[in-house]
């Protein structure tokens, strides 16, 4: 039978290595470290258990190098930085992580490796019932387990169309080589959360089996800051998935005021006993062109993502940079702009005729917004073009040059 590897020099190839973040779990590492062991010699499996240390003062440290773990100090604070450094000086093709608290079960390790063995590159736990799951009492707090939890890992299955049921699952395992080519940067919790989202984007084979989150061991509170580090999932998400954060509300926005321009733009309307008249009108005209401009950025941010190998290719920008932004734009922004100038015109035509005098308050308003709104979103349409071709001439001359 094959023995692990507590940490020293060996000949024999380490088929997987458990990697364990550590910042003061003198009460649970050595337990932790134990039970991996013991999965270890009872699989057959031959591995190793690498403690990435975070700046412990505890005495984690000394109890995981005795315990039989291969310790390595991670100068930079933070979850994400601490795995990085233990998958980066793991020695395992195979690497799963855990918690260092006792709150995972880590003799499920061969269950893990089966999914890796049969393909997969990424294999998630999930402790949520939705996913099979299962949650101890007291293992997790009503806000994480109703809301927060839930939440996040909706917003990841909609943003990313990853059929993952739990985002912030701390056990998980995974193809050291795969991850490690992803370039995963971020040093916080939202780790879990850039983990999947890159090995959904590059393409990688995710699956997850359902794990059993267990009580902690600690005699203190978790590391987790509940509204911090709920914002930077949120946050790492968002700034993935520029349609949700620019293009979809930008497009509502806009469509929703071309609506009311168009049904005040000829007059007054009544509803529900409430007349909505100019003043409206100039509202609805702020939301075309702030909604508009919404969607631009959400083009730009697409093809200067595409650009730089964050996001994969997209159908739309593809689409758009295809037809030609520049002359588009320029075509499409100029008669725009024109049908904007010509209402300026008939309004100043309207203003001579009664020589410069007093006019129609709400028919020369009308006239003056939809010239002011006409010209203004001529203009965004024409540069935006502009710059969408600028954002395009790298990859242009990374193809040709490619050829």
């Amino acid at each position: 039978m094959a023995q692990p590897n507590s940490g020293g020099g060996s000949d024999t190839a380490v088929e997987i290595s458990f990697v364990l973040p550590c910042l003061n779990e003198a009460l649970t590492i050595g337990q932790c470290i134990k039970e991996c062991l013991a999965t270890l010699r009872s699989s057959g499996v031959h591995g190793e258990v690498v403690v990435a240390d975070n700046g412990s003062t505890d005495g984690s440290r000394e109890i995981a190098s005795q315990t039989g773990a291969r310790v390595i100090q991670v100068p930079t604070h933070g979850y994400g930085s601490a795995l990085m450094a233990g998958i980066r000086a793991a020695r395992g093709k195979y690497v799963l992580i855990g918690d260092s608290d006792m709150s995972y079960d880590f003799s499920q390790m061969p269950r893990f490796l089966r999914e890796l063995e049969h393909g997969q590159d990424l294999v998630v736990g999930c402790r949520m019932p939705r996913g099979g799951g299962t949650i101890q009492s007291g293992a997790m707090s009503f806000l994480h387990r109703w809301l927060g939890n839930p939440l996040l890992s909706f917003l990841g299955r909609l943003f990313f169309r990853v059929k993952i049921s739990d985002f912030h699952c701390g056990i998980r395992a995974f193809r050291r080589e795969a991850i490690l080519g992803l370039g995963l940067q971020t040093t916080g919790m939202e780790f879990a959360t850039e983990m999947i989202i890159k090995a959904n984007l590059a393409g990688l084979e995710i699956g997850q089996i359902p794990v059993t989150l267990r009580a902690d061991g600690r005699n203190r509170s978790s590391h987790l800051q509940t509204w911090h580090d709920g914002w930077r999932h949120l946050r790492f998400m968002l700034l993935h998935a520029p349609r949700w954060l620019f293009l979809y509300p930008g497009f509502i926005v806009t469509v929703f005021s071309i609506i009311i321009f168009t049904a005040l733009l000829f007059g007054p309307v009544m509803v529900g006993g409430v007349r909505f008249d100019t003043h409206t009108l100039l509202v609805a005209t702020v939301g075309i062109l702030v909604g508009f401009e919404i969607m631009l950025l959400g083009l730009f941010s697409e093809v200067f993502s595409r650009r730089l190998g964050l996001l994969p290719p997209s159908k739309l920008s593809g689409n758009i940079l295809r037809a030609g932004p520049f002359e588009k734009g320029l075509l499409v922004g100029g008669i725009v702009f024109a049908g904007g100038l010509l209402c300026l015109l008939i309004a100043f035509l309207k203003w001579k005729s009664v020589d410069f005098g007093d006019l129609s308050y709400p028919g020369a308003l009308r006239l003056v917004v939809s010239a002011v709104t006409g010209m203004s979103l001529g203009v965004e349409i024409i540069f935006g073009g502009f710059l969408l071709a600028v954002l395009d001439l790298g990859t242009h001359a990374q193809s040709k040059h490619g050829k």
